[in-house]
């Protein structure tokens, strides 16, 4: 499913580890309670998704959109977002650590 356009979709609680989501255009899909674990979402438009309470641990974020985001209580651990755009995310209740923040591009509103 790379390069998928799939924005808009409703994929809330769906079980999406270990998919090539590489380049996919999720912008504002909800991916609520999605299970992403391990997934590789490099360069993924997620920009104002519903990611609320999903499971990114492990997932490959490298470069992906992330802007205006909803992360809310969502698992981010060891997920790699070197060069993510976060800006105007919302992190409140994520799982994740400070190490990962600083490789992220984030603005000053997402903590």
């Amino acid at each position: 499913m790379s390069e998928a356009n799939l924005g808009e979709v409703n994929l809330a609680g769906a079980d999406l580890s270990r998919a090539n989501l590489s380049r996919a255009d999720l912008n504002t899909t909800n991916l609520s309670q999605a299970r992403l674990a391990q997934a590789d979402l490099s360069g993924t438009n997620l920009a104002g998704a519903d990611l609320s309470d999903a499971d990114l641990s492990e997932a490959n974020l490298s470069h992906a959109d992330l802007n205006g985001a909803d992360l809310t209580g969502a698992n981010l651990l060891g997920a790699d977002l070197r060069e993510a755009l976060l800006e105007e995310a919302t992190l409140e209740g994520a799982l994740i650590t400070s190490e990962q923040l600083s490789q992220a591009k984030v603005g000053p509103d997402s903590l």
